[in-house]
């Protein structure tokens, strides 16, 4: 008996160890290189089953509860087309696919690389808030991601309406963007395309390794050397948009044999003048990556990049402006010499170095640290006008001369203002001021010299407001699999930020030198007209120098801790995420002039700001089939003020923001997928409530009360805090594969973007001593804005087995709105200079004044096309893309002036046929191309 149990025994283990599993294998391969591909997703159609390629390019597919039959095996990674695989899924059977050719999706390839930044809709001077929103989604192949990408971006359409601080970036794991402002600049590494398609986006909140997220979603762009498949790429640009043409090469040498690989990469851009007048552009890109391989736990990369560039900016223009020039008109430029030169110029010299080590500390656990350092200069030029010299006049001190505003549509040069007076036009004034303008129109530069070469000293100078920064930041990252089903992503993270902001003579344009004053000062019973005046109570009266700091000095210093943990859970029907991250950030502003205006709060250290920030984030995926998904995403959290927005006044003094404090953030979104063969959809749902948000604005305002003097107007810092703002809306994605060469697309955002309460505004200035509280501003349910807050879209594309595409889209987008003046909605508007109720004010007439310009709506229809040959495992090929081919004149965005800054003023002025202060509008690109020619070896 005993003989026989053990018999039996045997004789099973000898069966079972010999029955084979229900497996399905295989590895995937470059189809013209045959190199590994890792990052592949593969899934059995119409189940839940899904794995990726690991780092060999191998995947399988195992379990007593894998599906048998005939089956489909779906490929899917970016760059790459989409494979279909047919296999039979047999049970106890090992079933070896063995190399699976993957080939190279040639248009997505070059959408992705022939992305043109945008030219930057700068108001207040300020870095686009849309700031290349093709650039962060470039990444994604939802196909509704796409569409905003690269037909979207041009309207400046913000996808969910979130401004580009609510986007995170990172490069190899480490946060790019900037303390200042909270935004990705990716004017520091653009250029460098060819290195930069190894991209991975998160939408939103939804599950990043590298981060906890943020609104806007979370792109990190993988720049190690060893990632690069062996290969070169040399490619030249034609184009009529931000540049004129672009020249690239790259080379990669993959991972060699010595465990050694490097990466190189170089471009430049250039225009003498792009779409809008007298915008020039220059632009050179450098990039190394060098990876060594320690062994088969370690490996160091390192990464370094500089990007040089210098652009001239486009004015915003009034109707009247646009009536006289049109749309491409730039008042920021004038010939010298014969020569194009715009005193609007944007610089950026700031090379990056970073340092990364990865460690595999088992078969589930990777630490990846890291450690970046940049440095260098942002400048940003205009014209100066204040020179003046020193007199005394009854043992006083004085200040004589001073230029006229020489941009040439300041207000008093152009026709409407001499026919302001409706009972008493000067016809004739207006009439000359016309043709001189339709006639000269631009800056004229030698009437600049010929003034600084009469005074004998400088009148005239170009300015350049800088910031020197110094960043360090360093960080580790830690995955790992805690089982098969649970995996875990942390990050603890450190950034310092030294940041010297001065203003510099860049060109005294013929004179000798810059009286350091302000000649807008004005003396009073306490301090002296000699004393307010000085930019720097330490050295009075200076006479400045070409690259010497003037007008305002300091220092900005920053640090910021972050820790970030997420759990991610992933099973055959179900995933879910929770995230959780602390941080902690502290700003220090240190005066190094001690000005006139503020003499005992501007030199030295102000106090330090401290501020704490969290949050909580989750979400899943439930597959009811293999085709119909459901995903939910929720997060709750705290976000500091950026830097710029916490000083009230930092050029000048050490004010901080009144009761500054962190922006507290709800979010929810709610998705429908459907994936088939021949069809793909996304439907989304998602609402975003933002609270305690701080915005500062600088501008000069006209019919001010309250100020205790005789004057009112004053160049005035506007703080605007406590405001609210609400988005939600829907997105629609379909994409349906009519044939193996045709596929028709689909996409839509319905969403509306407001003001959900009535913050608080007061005003700052050296023109006054206290700040001037003005209490509510009744911005509750205006629009934000920042692009159209909806768009549709629809495309055709067809693909020839013989490697040549062509594809148009219809884009239709409305819903655009005017940026308002939160002043003019304060108790401001009802009040007569002295404080008191303006008579005759009518409430249904200023309702009318008050009331959001929205943009029209327009229509814009694109073209693409390309072809490539394949010839001896090489690819040459082009690619062109037309834009806007019909011309459609549209705004991208503009801003009320806040110069009439109360009922009666803005009444007086809207009754004239020319309003003197208009608001000012940006305009789109017209009728554009892009063309590029390839090759990649």
């Amino acid at each position: 008996m005993k003989k026989s149990i053990i018999l039996i025994g045997f004789w099973l283990g000898f069966n079972s160890g010999f029955a084979q599993e229900t497996s399905v294998k295989g590895r995937v391969v470059d189809a013209v290189t045959y190199k590994n591909i890792q990052g592949v997703i593969v899934v059995i159609e119409n189940t839940s089953h899904t794995t990726n390629t690991d780092e060999v390019g191998s995947f399988k597919f195992t379990g007593e509860n894998l599906p048998v039959g005939n089956k489909v095996l779906h490929f899917s990674k970016e760059s790459y087309l989409d494979l279909r695989l047919p296999v039979v899924i047999e049970p106890r059977v090992e079933k070896d696919l063995d190399l699976i050719p993957f080939q190279n999706d040639l248009l997505q390839e070059q959408l992705q690389i022939s992305t043109i930044s945008l030219s930057a809709d700068e108001l207040n001077e300020d870095e686009a808030s849309v700031d290349n929103i093709a650039g962060l989604l470039q990444a994604s192949r939802d196909v509704f991601l796409n569409a905003a990408a690269f037909d979207f971006s041009q309207t400046f359409f913000r996808p969910r309406g979130y401004d580009s601080e609510h986007a995170k970036v990172l490069i190899n794991g480490i946060e790019m963007n900037k303390i200042f402002t909270g935004r990705p600049q990716w004017s520091n590494w653009g250029g460098l395309n060819d290195v930069q398609r190894n991209q991975v986006f998160s939408m939103g909140f939804a599950p990043s390794e590298v981060s906890f997220g943020g609104l806007a979603g979370t792109t990190n762009i993988i720049m190690r050397a060893s990632q690069y498949s062996r290969g070169g790429r040399i490619s030249y640009a034609f184009a009529n948009r931000s540049y004129n043409g672009r020249v690239m090469g790259s080379y990669s040498s993959g991972e060699l044999k010595n465990g050694w690989a490097f990466s190189v990469s170089a471009s430049r851009r250039f225009a003498e003048e792009a779409y809008n007048d007298g915008t020039l552009y220059d632009a050179n890109a450098f990039y190394i990556a060098v990876e060594k391989k320690l062994n088969e736990s370690h490996s160091v990369n390192f990464t370094g990049f500089y990007t040089p560039n210098i652009r001239g900016k486009s004015s915003p223009n009034t109707q009247e402006v646009f009536d006289l020039k049109g749309r491409r008109y730039n008042a920021y430029w004038g010939y010298q010499d014969g020569e194009m030169r715009n005193s609007r110029v944007r610089e950026i010299k700031e090379p990056v170095l970073m340092l990364n080590h990865f460690w595999k500390v088992s078969d589930k656990t990777e630490i990846n640290s890291n450690i970046l350092f940049q440095f260098g200069k942002t400048g940003n030029s205009r014209i100066d006008y204040g020179g003046t010299r020193l007199v005394m006049l009854n043992d006083q001190e004085s200040f004589i001369g001073g230029g006229a505003n020489p941009d040439p549509t300041y207000y008093q040069k152009l026709p409407g203002y001499f026919l302001r007076f409706s009972d008493n036009p000067n016809y004739e004034a207006a009439f000359r001021a016309r043709d001189n303008f339709n006639e000269e129109g631009q800056l004229d530069w030698a009437k600049l010299y010929a003034a600084n070469q009469s005074a004998g000293y400088s009148i005239y100078a170009l300015s350049e407001d800088r910031n020197d920064d110094k960043l360090m930041s360093a960080n580790a990252i830690i995955s790992s699999e805690l089982s098969p089903n649970i995996s875990l992503n942390s990050k603890l993270s450190f950034t310092s930020l030294k940041s010297h902001n001065f203003a510099s003579v860049k060109d005294l344009l013929g004179g000798s030198g810059y009286l350091d004053i302000d000649i807008f000062a004005e003396g009073d019973a306490e301090t002296s007209l000699g004393d307010r005046a000085q930019s720097d109570l330490q050295n009075p009266n200076r006479i400045v120098g070409v690259d010497e700091p003037y007008k305002y000095n300091f220092e900005l210093h920053a640090t910021n801790t972050e820790a970030f943990l997420q759990l991610q859970f992933n099973y055959s029907q179900a995933d879910f995420y929770f995230g959780a991250n602390f941080s902690q950030s502290t700003y220090q502003r240190n005066g190094l002039f001690q000005n006139g205006n503020f003499p005992d709060n501007s030199l030295g250290k102000s106090k330090k700001l401290e501020f704490t920030g969290y949050g909580l984030k989750a979400g899943g995926t439930y597959r009811l089939t293999g085709r119909h998904l459901f995903s939910v995403n929720a997060a709750y959290l705290t976000k500091p003020p950026n830097l710029r927005n916490s000083f009230s006044n930092s050029r000048q003094n050490n004010e901080t923001v009144v009761d500054i404090d962190t922006e507290k953030i709800y979010t929810a979104d709610l998705s429908y997928r459907y994936q088939a063969p021949k069809l793909k959809a996304r439907l989304t749902g998602y609402f975003t409530q933002i609270n305690d948000a701080t915005e500062i604005s600088f501008y000069y305002a006209d019919g001010l009360s309250g100020l205790g003097r005789t004057s009112t107007t004053a160049f005035v810092q506007e703080i605007l805090s406590g405001i609210g703002k609400r988005h939600f809306g829907a997105e629609l994605g379909l994409e349906s594969q009519i044939t193996t060469t045709i596929k028709l697309k689909a996409a839509a955002a319905v969403g509306q973007y407001t003001y959900s309460n009535n913050p608080y505004l007061y005003l700052t200035s050296d023109d006054f001593h206290e700040a001037v509280h003005y209490g509510t501003s009744y911005l509750k349910n205006y629009r934000i804005a920042g692009g159209p807050q909806q768009a549709v879209q629809l495309g055709f594309e067809y693909r020839d087995p013989g490697f040549w595409w062509f594809g148009t889209s219809i884009n239709f987008f409305s819903h655009a709105f005017l940026d308002i003046s939160p002043l003019s909605r304060t108790a401001n508007f009802k009040q007569d200079t002295d404080g008191l109720p303006l008579l005759n004010y009518d409430e249904d007439i200023a309702r009318e004044l008050l009331e959001q310009e929205q943009f029209q709506e327009y229509f814009l229809i694109n073209v693409i096309g390309g072809k490539s040959w394949l010839i001896k495992g090489k690819y040459l090929g082009f690619f062109v893309s037309l834009n806007n081919i019909f011309d459609e004149l549209y705004k991208t965005g503009g801003f009320e002036q806040s110069r009439n800054a109360n009922y009666r003023t803005l009444k007086t002025d809207q009754n004239r046929d020319y309003p003197v202060f208009n608001p000012k509008y940006w305009y789109g690109t017209g009728a554009s191309y892009y063309a590029n020619i390839y090759v990649r070896f």
